[in-house]
């Protein structure tokens, strides 16, 4: 039957207007049935006719006289919408606007105060059940609009069709339109102040994305995977203590293999679940460290300008699949980190960048929101709302996604307003000082979040200079990170090892100078991506000389790195001296394995892993000094080093000796801390290695002559360009 023609007093001509214009500050004020409940209001562009319809009846809707595109008349209960579009057919939905708010009010409360920690489980784009309805709600924060309206494929990208409900004063716009599935592509149509059209924007918490180029959120189901993980949860805080060996093998997903009979695509997630998972255990490192995963425009930023902070990037597969990834190297006893970037996001115009309108995420002032290094924009940390949703982004990833640990990027360029600025560039703190106070809280705040919520996690920091307590307790005026990367080791250390041999010992400081600072943090030594881009080479081109030298300069190193007090980390590729220097867009240079000395490489990588785990003297007191004493430091002219090792009482005494010159050394006096036999576990010249086989013939035995301050001492012989390690022998 035929609605009344009662439109002008349902819905006067401005509001019809604004409607059809996309200018209403409050759509379901307007739009579904009225106050009393005796008419409806429906807003549908192109619409030939409309009708509201139930189980039993249905009413044909009028044109409003002032907007061709709304229509009104009565209503019905439980009504649907049925629409007839020219030459097109008729669509029966749900009408969005008959349904009440999701979000409840201690959410509200929670969200304008600055402290929702589950950020993700009232914002974003979720599948829920609502009033009875399947459908999507989609809440944004976006406080400065006039109008918020989500478009995607399911309303023609048309941002007067599915305008939102404001949320007063949290700023937050939300809708949940019925009949929508994972799956769907959308964004945000958002008019700023003033009216103003802004690009379309990205979810700021969407779960998933497009593939790029393309920049539409995707609408993801969170909890897919059945997790089988619950055992490794509950024990993972061993493997992050002080006192553990950890050993990680830093990973970039795109380029570690490519499928050269599919396009020379990258692996997928689940792929890597096996191939990349199994290699790594079979190393035997503790961690793998995912380069960033959260969504990014560009490839060749490789994840550290994100875009997308709550999506696992599509270029591996789905936000399932990559919860799958984590619980099969959890299966395979090995901890996730990822790598994090809260410092800064990419100016893409449909990211974070004046978001509504105004400067939201970011600060005003370039000074203070603009970073010079990168061309991007800094987080305004010192608005509740942002920090907000950093901290429960951290918390999200260790939720969701089961990961053991975050390394948190460019923590520097956070905690000082005159990071890489110039004079005049900056803002001084409200003391007068450099330091950023807003983001040390930032950084105090999810550290403290991270370590409470979630037993056994780990935070680490990538940190460059020398602020103090990076990894020291919150409650002791610390910034509150397990670990922090020891990038001051890592420079000097490079910088020795690159000098010709001949040079070197003009150069023994940079070897040395890291031990009076070296149990002030909680370290990593790390090896990393930053170490084999932008011109620096690989670590084997690093080394000086022929490719034999080469080979050898690198497998001392690594027998030093793994020796050296510290937890480990190393860029895929090293672990075997890739030549080349790493490109994001192959993969390693697997081919030469074929070569005995790199395939050496890879077995050395293999068996320090081993003995740094099976060795309590080499993890034990990686962070405290008592577990370190050098034996032989002063060998100017040999570049002859030897230092000990040491655990608990019972642990094996481990003594580390290095020949950092192509002399091979007979006869060599080292001085001892324990009297007997000790074995020769490893040697980076072994024939297994790929080198001579020159060494001590498997272990010596000390004699009765002080040397270095010990009562008794062996004659070596030490290999050119070699490590050996010595262990204790007990009975």
């Amino acid at each position: 039957m035929a609605g009344e023609d009662t439109t002008p007093l349902v819905l006067d001509a401005a509001e019809a207007w604004q409607l059809a214009q996309g200018l209403h500050r409050d759509p379901f004020a307007a739009l579904g049935p009225t106050d009393d409940g005796h008419h409806v209001v429906v807003h549908r562009p192109g619409a030939e006719r409309v009708w509201v319809v139930n189980d039993t009846d249905e009413i044909e809707l009028s044109r409003h006289p002032a907007a061709r595109d709304v229509f009104v008349g009565p209503s019905l209960p439980f009504y649907r919408v049925r629409v007839q579009w020219p030459e097109a057919g008729t669509e029966e939905f749900e009408d969005p606007y008959r349904f009440g708010p999701v979000l409840g009010e201690i959410d509200e409360y929670l969200i304008g105060e600055g402290t929702h920690r589950r950020l993700w489980q009232v914002l974003g784009a979720r599948v829920v059940t609502h009033e009875e309805a399947t459908g999507v709600h989609f809440a944004v924060w976006a406080p400065n609009a006039e109008r918020v309206s989500v478009v995607g494929d399911f309303n023609g990208w048309n941002g007067t069709v599915h305008p939102m409900r404001p949320r007063g004063a949290t700023g937050v716009w939300e809708v949940f339109l019925p009949g929508l599935a994972e799956g769907c592509v959308y964004k945000y149509d958002i008019l700023g102040p003033g009216g103003r059209q802004l690009p379309l924007k990205a979810d700021p918490v969407g779960f998933g994305s497009e593939h790029p180029p393309r920049t539409g959120s995707v609408v993801r189901e969170l909890g897919r995977h059945a997790w089988q993980d619950a055992e490794w949860i509950a024990n993972r805080g061993a493997i992050h203590a002080v006192d553990a060996p950890m050993s990680i093998y830093e990973v970039h997903l795109g380029s570690w293999r490519r499928v050269a009979e599919e396009g020379n695509r990258p692996l997928s997630y689940l792929e890597a679940a096996t191939r990349l998972v199994d290699y790594v255990a079979d190393l035997g490192f503790t961690h793998l460290e995912v380069l960033p995963v959260s969504e990014h425009p560009f490839d060749g930023s490789w994840g550290y300008q994100p875009i997308g902070l709550y999506a696992p990037t599509i270029r591996y597969g789905t936000p399932a699949e990559f919860a799958a990834f984590v619980d099969a190297a959890h299966a395979k006893g090995l901890g996730v980190l990822a790598d994090w970037v809260p410092g800064h996001f990419p100016t893409d115009q449909h990211g974070l960048g004046r978001f509504d309108g105004t400067p939201l995420y970011e600060h005003a002032d370039p000074r203070e929101g603009f970073h010079p290094d990168w061309n991007t924009l800094i987080f305004n940390y010192g608005r509740p709302e942002v920090l907000n949703y950093l901290v429960s982004n951290a918390l999200y990833w260790l939720d969701e996604y089961h990961l053991d640990g975050l390394r948190v990027d460019a923590v520097a360029s956070m905690l000082y307003r005159d990071y890489s600025r110039q004079p005049g560039e900056w803002i001084p703190n409200k003391d007068g000082g450099r330091e950023n106070y807003e983001a040390v809280a930032f950084v105090q705040e999810a550290n403290v979040a991270a370590y409470g919520e979630h037993d056994g996690a780990v935070m680490i920091a990538e940190e460059s200079t020398t602020f103090p307590g990076v990894t020291r307790r919150v409650d002791e005026d610390g910034l509150g990170f397990g670990y922090k990367w020891n990038l001051g080791w890592m420079n000097d250390s490079l910088t020795y090892f690159g000098k010709d041999p001949i040079h070197r010992k003009h150069h023994q400081d940079e070897l040395t100078f890291g031990l009076t600072y070296a149990f002030t943090e909680n370290f990593v030594l790390p090896i990393s991506h930053d170490e084999v881009v932008h011109g620096k080479g690989s670590m084997y081109g690093r080394m000086p000389g022929s490719h034999a030298d080469k080979l050898g300069n690198l497998k001392s190193f690594y027998g030093y790195m793994w020796g050296y007090p510290g937890k480990k980390l190393l860029f895929m590729g090293q672990e075997f001296g890739q030549p080349a220097e790493w490109n994001h867009d192959g993969e390693l240079d697997w081919g030469v394995l074929h070569d005995p000395g790199h395939a050496g490489v890879q077995n050395l990588v293999r068996d320090l892993n081993r003995l740094y785990r099976e060795l309590p003297a080499l993890h034990r007191h990686d962070t405290h000094g008592r577990g370190f004493q050098w034996l032989l430091v002063d060998a100017v002219e040999e570049q002859v080093f030897a230092w000990l090792r040491r655990g608990d009482e019972g642990d094996q005494h481990v003594v580390v000796v290095l020949n950092l010159t192509p002399v091979e050394r007979t006869g060599f006096r080292i001085g001892f801390p324990v009297a007997g036999r000790w074995t020769e576990a490893l040697n980076t010249d072994s024939r297994f290695y790929g080198g001579a086989d020159r060494g001590n013939g498997g272990a010596i035995e000390t004699e009765p002559v002080p040397a270095q301050n010990e009562a008794q001492s062996a004659m070596l012989t030490l290999p050119p360009l070699s490590a050996v390690y010595f262990v204790e022998e007990r009975s």
